[in-house]
């Protein structure tokens, strides 16, 4: 089976630029109701993954901070406490559920390392479930 089987493409994908700021970050968040989000860089290619905690943890330490200057903090100024790894669309599907066991999504990238899209846990799960079911 091929990665691209369960990609949600960029188009459907929230995601964030490098040079968003902490406000956007929180209200794309909200409005998604993500709990994480990746984050890209000017070129297209993944950066890494912000994650509500991430937000929180930054806020918390910084108590001058109100809501409304976060407008004025960049994402990049966020500390990512966890480093979500992204798979090639050519990995085999171990590399992918070795990721998914440990990220609430896998990012994917192509061969020039451009941000194609992303794989949900939970869409492998519902795949492996609807084969057991299949086989009872």
């Amino acid at each position: 089976m091929n990665i691209a089987f369960f990609l949600l493409p960029k188009a459907e994908v929230a995601y964030l630029s490098e040079d968003a700021t902490l406000r956007q970050a929180l209200e794309r968040m909200e409005h998604h109701r993500y709990s994480a989000v990746p984050i890209l860089n000017s070129e297209g290619g993944y950066y890494g993954t912000v994650t509500e905690g991430d937000l929180l943890w930054f806020m918390k330490s910084r108590p001058e901070l109100t809501f409304e200057s976060t407008s004025r903090v960049k994402l990049v100024e966020v500390p990512l406490r966890l480093n979500n790894r992204a798979v090639n669309i050519d990995a085999n599907m171990d590399d992918l559920i070795s990721l998914a066991k440990v990220q609430n999504f896998v990012p994917v990238v192509d061969d020039r390392n451009h941000f194609i899209g992303l794989v949900r846990r939970s869409e492998i799960i519902d795949y492996c479930q609807k084969g057991m079911s299949q086989k009872l």
